[in-house]
């Protein structure tokens, strides 16, 4: 990913902490690159409740 990246500051359980060290331990991929992957997973879940663009399918019929 060689797109800009923007700073942020997220709090995680030590539990959560431990688990993605360990992984990182054994894979060498950065944590950093499985928290983005992570975000991916939620925002990708939670899509419908974002705004976006409608199609003309979901647009409300036209009024007469």
């Amino acid at each position: 990913m060689s797109r800009k990246k923007i700073s942020t500051t997220v709090y995680i359980t030590p539990e959560q902490n431990d688990k993605l060290r360990l992984l990182h331990d054994r894979t060498k991929v950065p944590v950093a690159v499985y928290i983005r992957e992570g975000i991916d997973l939620v925002l990708k879940h939670y899509e419908h409740a974002l705004p976006g663009q409608m199609t003309l399918t979901d647009a409300p019929p036209a009024k007469k």
